[in-house]
Protein backbone atom coordinates (compact mmCIF):
# COMPACT_ATOMS: atom_id res chain seq x y z
CA UNK A 1 0.00 0.00 0.00
CA UNK A 2 2.00 3.02 -1.37
CA UNK A 3 1.93 5.98 1.52
CA UNK A 4 2.98 9.22 0.94
CA UNK A 5 4.14 10.51 4.18
CA UNK A 6 3.94 14.62 4.77
CA UNK A 7 7.93 14.10 5.16
CA UNK A 8 8.66 12.41 1.91
CA UNK A 9 6.51 15.63 0.01
CA UNK A 10 8.35 17.28 -2.04
CA UNK A 11 8.39 21.46 -2.30
CA UNK A 12 9.03 23.32 -5.45
CA UNK A 13 8.49 27.00 -6.08
CA UNK A 14 7.67 28.86 -8.92
CA UNK A 15 5.89 32.09 -9.80
CA UNK A 16 6.00 33.09 -5.85
CA UNK A 17 3.77 30.20 -5.08
CA UNK A 18 5.07 27.30 -3.29
CA UNK A 19 3.77 23.39 -4.32
CA UNK A 20 3.73 21.03 -2.07
CA UNK A 21 3.91 17.20 -4.24
CA UNK A 22 2.21 14.22 -3.07
CA UNK A 23 1.01 12.19 -5.52
CA UNK A 24 3.45 11.96 -8.33
CA UNK A 25 4.99 9.19 -10.68
CA UNK A 26 7.84 9.33 -8.46
CA UNK A 27 6.08 8.50 -5.26
CA UNK A 28 4.03 5.51 -7.48
CA UNK A 29 1.14 7.49 -8.50
CA UNK A 30 0.81 6.14 -12.20
CA UNK A 31 -2.49 8.33 -14.20
CA UNK A 32 -3.03 11.48 -10.99
CA UNK A 33 -1.24 13.65 -9.41
CA UNK A 34 -2.19 15.71 -6.32
CA UNK A 35 -0.08 18.79 -4.78
CA UNK A 36 -1.28 21.48 -2.22
CA UNK A 37 -0.67 24.40 -3.13
CA UNK A 38 0.35 27.82 -1.32
CA UNK A 39 -0.40 30.98 -2.84
CA UNK A 40 1.42 33.88 -0.56
CA UNK A 41 -0.63 36.83 0.36
CA UNK A 42 -0.41 39.72 -3.14
CA UNK A 43 0.79 36.70 -5.15
CA UNK A 44 -0.52 37.16 -8.79
CA UNK A 45 0.17 33.70 -11.06
CA UNK A 46 0.78 34.45 -14.96
CA UNK A 47 -1.80 33.24 -17.09
CA UNK A 48 -0.90 29.86 -18.59
CA UNK A 49 -2.34 27.14 -20.40
CA UNK A 50 -2.89 23.92 -19.65
CA UNK A 51 -3.06 20.65 -21.64
CA UNK A 52 -4.38 18.35 -19.42
CA UNK A 53 -8.00 18.60 -16.71
CA UNK A 54 -6.99 20.07 -13.36
CA UNK A 55 -9.31 19.96 -10.13
CA UNK A 56 -8.31 23.20 -8.25
CA UNK A 57 -9.98 23.08 -4.96
CA UNK A 58 -9.69 25.81 -2.65
CA UNK A 59 -8.88 24.96 1.22
CA UNK A 60 -8.28 28.38 2.58
CA UNK A 61 -8.42 31.96 1.92
CA UNK A 62 -10.07 33.45 -1.30
CA UNK A 63 -8.47 34.22 -4.79
CA UNK A 64 -9.31 35.51 -8.06
CA UNK A 65 -9.34 33.68 -10.39
CA UNK A 66 -9.46 34.71 -14.10
CA UNK A 67 -10.62 31.26 -16.58
CA UNK A 68 -10.37 32.00 -20.34
CA UNK A 69 -11.20 35.91 -19.88
CA UNK A 70 -13.88 35.00 -16.95
CA UNK A 71 -12.83 36.46 -13.81
CA UNK A 72 -14.28 35.25 -10.42
CA UNK A 73 -13.42 35.33 -6.70
CA UNK A 74 -13.50 31.88 -4.70
CA UNK A 75 -13.64 31.30 -1.35
CA UNK A 76 -12.23 28.21 0.68
CA UNK A 77 -15.03 25.13 -0.23
CA UNK A 78 -15.15 26.41 -3.94
CA UNK A 79 -13.84 24.13 -6.60
CA UNK A 80 -13.00 25.31 -10.00
CA UNK A 81 -12.39 22.85 -12.69
CA UNK A 82 -9.94 23.62 -15.34
CA UNK A 83 -10.73 21.60 -18.88
CA UNK A 84 -7.37 21.13 -21.14
CA UNK A 85 -6.15 24.00 -23.48
CA UNK A 86 -8.00 26.64 -21.01
CA UNK A 87 -6.11 29.97 -19.69
CA UNK A 88 -5.68 30.43 -16.37
CA UNK A 89 -4.44 33.15 -14.23
CA UNK A 90 -4.74 33.12 -10.34
CA UNK A 91 -4.47 36.11 -7.74
CA UNK A 92 -4.32 36.71 -4.05
CA UNK A 93 -5.36 39.69 -2.98
CA UNK A 94 -6.26 38.97 0.35
CA UNK A 95 -3.44 39.39 2.98
CA UNK A 96 -3.22 35.65 4.00
CA UNK A 97 -1.80 32.86 2.50
CA UNK A 98 -4.51 30.69 0.39
CA UNK A 99 -4.28 26.90 0.70
CA UNK A 100 -5.52 24.79 -2.19
CA UNK A 101 -5.49 20.78 -3.34
CA UNK A 102 -4.96 20.01 -7.12
CA UNK A 103 -5.53 17.16 -8.91
CA UNK A 104 -4.03 16.69 -13.00
CA UNK A 105 -3.33 13.53 -14.88
CA UNK A 106 0.68 12.88 -14.84
CA UNK A 107 1.74 15.03 -17.77
CA UNK A 108 0.63 18.30 -17.02
CA UNK A 109 2.67 21.17 -18.97
CA UNK A 110 1.37 24.67 -19.27
CA UNK A 111 2.29 27.37 -21.62
CA UNK A 112 2.27 30.95 -20.54
CA UNK A 113 1.78 33.78 -22.78
CA UNK A 114 5.46 34.55 -24.47
CA UNK A 115 5.28 30.72 -25.95
CA UNK A 116 7.27 29.41 -23.17
CA UNK A 117 6.58 26.05 -21.58
CA UNK A 118 6.69 25.05 -17.69
CA UNK A 119 6.58 20.96 -17.21
CA UNK A 120 6.13 21.29 -13.72
CA UNK A 121 8.16 18.25 -12.01
CA UNK A 122 5.60 17.29 -9.56
CA UNK A 123 3.34 16.23 -12.24
CA UNK A 124 5.67 14.43 -14.58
Amino acid sequence: MPVVRSSEATTHEIHGARFVAYATPRTGSRELCAWRGEIPAGAKAPAHTVNREEIFHLLVGELIVTLDGRTERISAGDTLIVNPGATLAVENPTGHTALSWVTTSVGLEAELADGSRISPPWAN
